[in-house]
């Protein structure tokens, strides 16, 4: 039952086909929990690539089509893959930030998830880091790493989970800076046309 959950959980992230490699890594960590690691080449500068990755307009340009700063935790970016999403509604995600070094270090944790998002108490321990180092004036290397996998039924399908999901959200952001912001309005229709498996 997890597993189709979270299988049925893709479909809400848009897919892309830009091709772009993505490095994947992964390891077992003294206590036991899982991290799991990606990396990308971007084609911008590191401050371009912090602006997309730390701001609200930032986010609605590549991660999900509305998103805003909580009034109650301004520390925060809130955010839905529903275009029609408001503040208090059931389908959003927040992400607390818990430190941030700007132009090289983001730290945050999920603290809300969609209704239905299977196991969010076991994910809410994740802690996710985005690195960004420059490669040189028009490049920057991302690494987006999740520490903190239980190493449970339910934290290795949520990491199984995110190794895909993770995966298309670098290409993402990759395909903001190669193509520009995403169309949300086309992502939209190509994903109603997208056949589903049963």
């Amino acid at each position: 039952m997890l597993r189709l959950a979270l299988a049925a959980l893709l479909f809400l992230v848009p897919a892309t086909a830009v091709g772009q490699d993505v490095a994947i890594t992964d390891s077992r960590e003294a206590d036991g929990t899982l991290t799991l690691s990606h990396e990308i080449i971007i084609p911008a500068a590191r401050d371009a690539v912090w602006a997309a990755i730390a701001t609200p307009a930032g986010w609605r340009t590549w991660a999900t089509p509305v998103s805003w700063v909580p009034e109650d935790q301004p520390d925060a970016i809130e955010g839905s893959y529903n275009p029609q999403a408001r503040p208090g509604g059931t389908d959003l995600i927040r992400q607390h930030f818990i430190a941030r070094l700007p132009g090289r270090l983001l730290v945050f944790r999920t603290v809300r998830a969609p209704q239905g998002f299977p196991h969010f108490d076991v994910y809410s321990r994740v802690t996710i880091f985005f690195e960004l180092e420059s490669v040189d004036a028009g490049h920057t290397r991302v690494r987006l790493t999740g520490t903190g996998y239980a190493d449970t039924e339910a934290g290795r399908l949520l990491f199984g989970f995110f190794q895909g999901g993770n995966r298309i959200s670098l290409e993402r952001l990759r395909q903001r800076f190669v193509s520009g912001p995403l169309d949300w309005a086309a992502i939209a229709a190509a994903e109603a046309n997208r056949p589903r498996s049963h």
